[in-house]
């Protein structure tokens, strides 16, 4: 071997072994973009149609709506720069920033709002969060077949202002312009695939980043998107979004670097987490809660479904199962929300409807309905979505139900998309369910057991529930508002149409290199500003 030919050779030797220290270090660091856990696959990435936080989740970072939420949960200008409101609150109109473009390069057009807003009202699309425009004039009549589109509240004046007029003054409607059901879609795309959003080369966004490939049931993969108006402030070149239902893949894939945020740990290792300084808790506007199909049989019966509420010990849930720092749920709104005087809470001034655990009386009732120690009650059957936490609650109240009123309870798990479904067409008698705020005031939690409403799984009707939520609707007077409120949450609760279990925290388990990300109260988390120290 010659000189040179040695030289050549050690000269190789030295970048091999160089780029093997290179990708140990990499393996040790990981790598500098964000990889965030966000549960089960999203049911749907057309805002329109999804419902869930994992849906939500991802949509936050591709779409934008007219506003966005800042860290306190107040409204600010998105793809919106500003807005006028008219004296009596019934009108907004909202001038759309210069030049503002999808990721394709289309400019995004006040028509497209009025489009994906009009289009989610349509009888025919079947939009289960339709009624979030229901506020605009005309907007329930149109769903509900009496109207015709043009009529509805909502028109684009030119490319750059769109005019909104409501039914009623709505004291947070900026706040739920910045919800995903009235993110914006674009128009010429939707209309060429009814399929857009199910493939990243037609799921084209207006938000921080792009889609650039979906693996399903494993990740999602975005990039920065260069045609968004704020890019210059989106740190991270990539974003991947792991899909996963189970907390135990998490746990192992935070451990071995595979992920620097996952929302699913499993709380037997909460204490671990915390003590390496690696789980946050955080507020969420939510409540954790059993849906009974109040039309199936024995369901049916209310006293049933109070004696089923009542033989739950939700503190032994919280202790043993969840350990997430949770609150007891003796009532359906939880804490966090203004009742009419300022600084007052929703849920001191409404209290609690039950006591937590009594088992006497639900003995009582079960006997009363005409199952005494649940003698001639047929098995009911419970279902839940795939996921550790939700099994362990589950196994837990089956045993509760068993123990304390002799009722024979049947389980079943279903992966979420085939859940969400079977919940939303009522085929069960039990499920398990949650409910996260979509705006900050009662009315978030309480217009969903509406009769009709898209999201009222549990089949309720009650004439005079419908009535209070339409009166909380019509008026600016937080006193009738909020009195008409209480009564509806006490008629739900009085029914038993839910066992709710307790009031939700966040919890997440994240490394402490991340930065910049924020976090609402209403569970959008928002990765525009995110990097890793």
């Amino acid at each position: 071997m010659s000189r040179k030919q040695a030289t050549a050779l050690a000269v190789i030797l030295f970048l091999m072994l160089s780029a093997l220290t290179l990708s140990g270090c990499g393996s040790k660091s990981g790598p500098k973009y964000l990889r965030v856990s966000v549960g089960a696959e999203p049911e749907t990435l057309d805002p329109r149609k999804s419902t869930g936080i994992p849906e939500s989740t991802v949509q936050a970072q591709l779409f934008e709506g007219l506003t966005t939420l800042d860290a306190t949960n107040k409204p600010l200008p998105a793809m919106a720069e500003r807005w006028e409101i008219s004296p009596d609150g019934l009108r907004y109109k909202f001038f759309l920033r210069p030049g503002v473009k999808w990721s394709n390069g289309d400019p995004v057009t006040a028509y497209d709002f009025e489009y994906s807003w009009k289009t989610t009202l349509s009888p025919e699309f079947g939009a289960k969060y339709s009624y979030q425009l229901f506020y605009l004039k005309n907007g329930e009549a149109y769903n509900k077949g009496l109207t015709t589109a043009d009529q509805v509240g909502v028109k684009a004046l030119d490319d750059r202002t769109l005019e909104v007029v409501l039914e009623k003054p709505t004291a947070y409607f900026l706040s739920l312009t910045s919800f995903h059901t009235l993110y914006p879609v674009p128009r010429r795309i939707v209309e060429a695939n009814p399929k857009w959003a199910a493939e990243p080369k037609t799921l084209i966004g207006n938000g921080p980043f792009k889609i650039t490939n979906w693996v399903h049931n494993s990740r999602i993969e975005l990039v920065k998107n260069d045609q968004y108006w704020d890019a210059a402030k989106v740190k991270m070149p990539k974003l991947d979004i792991i899909l996963t239902e189970s907390s135990s893949t998490e746990i192992a894939m935070f451990d071995n670097n595979q992920i620097d945020m996952g929302e699913n740990a499993p709380p037997a290792e909460y204490p671990r987490l915390k003590k390496e300084g690696r789980l946050q808790i955080s507020p969420y506007l939510g409540t954790y809660f059993f849906a009974f199909n109040v039309e199936k049989t024995p369901l049916d019966n209310p006293k049933v479904r109070q004696a089923l509420s009542l033989a739950i010990d939700r503190q032994a849930i919280i202790t043993n199962v969840v350990k997430g720092e949770q609150r007891v749920a003796l009532a359906w709104v939880p804490p966090g929300l203004v009742d009419a005087t300022p600084g007052s809470d929703f849920r001191t001034i409404g209290g609690d409807y039950f006591k937590d655990a009594n088992f006497e009386i639900a003995k009582k009732l079960l006997a009363e309905a005409g199952y005494p120690e649940g003698k001639g009650l047929p098995a009911i059957e419970l279902i839940y979505n795939t996921h550790d936490v939700h099994k362990a609650i589950a196994e837990a109240v089956q045993e509760m139900w068993r123990k304390t009123l002799g009722v024979n309870v049947r389980l079943a798990n279903q992966e979420w998309k085939v859940f969400i479904n079977t919940r939303s067409k009522g085929a069960y008698q039990i499920a398990r369910h949650g409910w996260i705020g979509d705006y900050a005031d009662p009315m978030t939690f309480l217009d969903m057991f509406e009769t009709g409403s898209g999201n009222n799984d549990s089949q309720y009707k009650n004439p005079r529930y419908d009535t209070l939520i339409r009166l909380a609707k019509s008026t600016g007077n937080q006193e009738i508002r909020m009195k008409a409120m209480h009564e509806a949450e006490r008629l739900l609760m009085d029914d038993a149409v839910i066992a709710p279990l307790y009031f939700y925290t966040r919890v997440t388990m994240v490394k402490p290199n991340v930065k910049g990300y924020h976090r609402s109260v209403l569970g959008h988390v928002y990765f525009k500003e995110a990097y890793l120290e």
